[in-house]
């Protein structure tokens, strides 16, 4: 009998530290699947949510932005912290700091935006961000390089080192429908991808400044990389196409 109770025990133990490694497992579960999928990925859907306020009076709010893949599926969603002073006196030129979170609520991306005067005539205050990713952790930069007509930035990784350009199209840009900014080699030689503003439709245009972009990168880019372009997005974004209406 003794012995009878003896094997039970062991059996409840042994089936303890396996329901304690699954739970673990399980919990450590979003934070793999975080950093692992951006690898898994060559094209990525931001869509900027329209919000009813800013439509209707014309209010800033902090932007929002639904991350989808190819399929549609969400698989991040970012949202800007900001003051409401910064927000309304300094518009798209504002500073901010925008947070990437995965599905489980989990941020695997943060982005920086320092305040600083934007003129394509003047090269005294290049606009410039950084990414971190994990938070706290820098993966790179984008920085503006001046020139009085195109658009140009330079990516560079975590030491500040040159890896990839981005190029956009003449400042006319702004009258067409999709505008697309071109991911360069650093020798200007091979295209390998494309950040593209796609035209979101009349009324959504004029009344307010949401935005829908497509980012096209090389599977086997640096999963680093891939979260410094999602940055260069935003950018893009605050740049050229955060306007008050």
């Amino acid at each position: 009998m003794y012995m009878y109770y003896l094997d039970i025990l062991k059996t409840l133990f042994t089936l303890s530290l396996y329901l304690t490694v699954l739970f673990a497992e399980f919990e450590s579960e979003p934070k793999y699947k975080s950093s692992v999928y951006c690898c898994q990925v060559d094209q990525l859907l931001m869509k900027q949510k329209v919000e009813l306020v800013e439509a209707l009076v014309g209010f800033e709010s902090n932007n929002k932005y639904e991350i989808r893949n190819v399929m549609g599926q969400n698989v991040f969603y970012a949202v800007e912290e900001n003051d409401c002073l910064s927000r309304q006196c300094c518009g798209p030129l504002r500073s901010f700091t925008i947070h990437v979170l995965d599905n489980f609520g989990q941020e695997i991306i943060t982005v920086t935006r320092p305040l600083k005067c934007m003129s394509c005539f003047f090269p005294c205050c290049l606009q410039e961000l950084e990414v971190q990713s994990p938070p706290g952790n820098t993966v790179g930069y984008v920085i503006q390089q001046w020139h009085p007509f195109f658009p140009k930035f330079i990516v560079a990784n975590e030491h500040n080192e040159p890896v990839l350009k981005i190029h956009g199209p003449f400042c006319g840009w702004s009258c067409l429908p999709d505008v697309d900014f071109e991911i360069l080699t650093m020798d200007e030689v091979n295209k390998i991808g494309k950040i593209s503003k796609q035209w979101t439709g009349l009324l959504r245009e004029a009344f307010t400044d949401s935005d829908n972009f497509g980012i096209q990168f090389p599977l086997d880019l640096d999963v680093r990389m891939k979260a410094v372009m999602i940055g260069a997005c935003f950018l893009i974004d605050f740049m050229f196409f955060e306007t008050t209406n």
